[in-house]
């Protein structure tokens, strides 16, 4: 979004979009790190759902999880951040949570459809002029 459309906005959407990344951010952030304490367990956790080269994949999905959150937390590249991110999710959800037959993991499941959906809209939206990316124009 140029600069210009930045500013027709008002000040409450530049508001709300900041306060939408910080929220949509800190659960990756907080996942990643929290994985880097238990690599091996998340790597058996992705090798238990079929996903090859689980040792690569968990340093993959690690540094999504962190660059990725820090990204639309900062808004920085943050159409990329956020496509990304919702592929992530729907992905993640689809592996580890379609469950039909376990409420609980449904839950999750459509919790990873509706951030995907969020981060889709914050790719259509742009991440607001409190961002990195307004800054770099």
């Amino acid at each position: 979004m140029s600069a210009q459309n930045q500013q027709e906005r008002p000040m409450s959407t530049h508001i709300q979009l900041l306060v939408g990344r910080v929220l949509m951010s800190i659960i990756f952030i907080m996942s990643g790190f929290s994985k880097l304490g238990s690599v091996e367990g998340t790597a058996g956790y992705i090798a238990s759902m079929g996903v090859p080269a689980p040792g690569l994949t968990v340093w993959l999905v690690i540094a999504l999880e962190i660059l990725g959150g820090i990204a639309i937390l900062l808004g920085f590249f943050t159409r990329y951040a956020a496509w990304a991110l919702a592929a992530f999710c729907v992905a993640s959800g689809y592996l580890g949570h379609y469950q039909p037959e376990d409420q609980m993991q449904m839950i999750s499941f459509m919790k990873n459809l509706a951030m995907a959906g969020g981060f889709l809209a914050l790719a259509a939206a742009g991440p607001g002029a409190y961002s990195v990316d307004a800054r770099r124009g």
